[in-house]
């Protein structure tokens, strides 16, 4: 599985921002769901257009954004 596969980037499609190929679920709705407890399986109930494959391309891809952006501590 590729990202390509599962996420769009369309300026067209929420305003440009990263969702759910096909439909215009945003890959932080997903993130936020998982991060507040939310179960895979409460999620696939929620959103019935949602497979299984994508909330792992929403994993890899915040992943892989992270990967790519430098953290700096912020002092006050």
């Amino acid at each position: 599985m590729t990202l390509t596969d599962r996420i769009e980037l369309n300026p067209r499609v929420c305003n440009g921002r990263p969702v759910i190929k096909g439909t215009r679920i945003p890959v932080s709705v997903i993130l936020e769901q998982i991060a507040e407890g939310e179960s895979w399986d409460t999620l696939l109930a929620g959103y019935p257009e949602l497979k299984k494959e994508d909330i792992q391309a929403a994993l890899l891809y915040a992943k892989t954004s992270l990967d790519h952006t430098e953290i700096r501590a912020a002092y006050a």
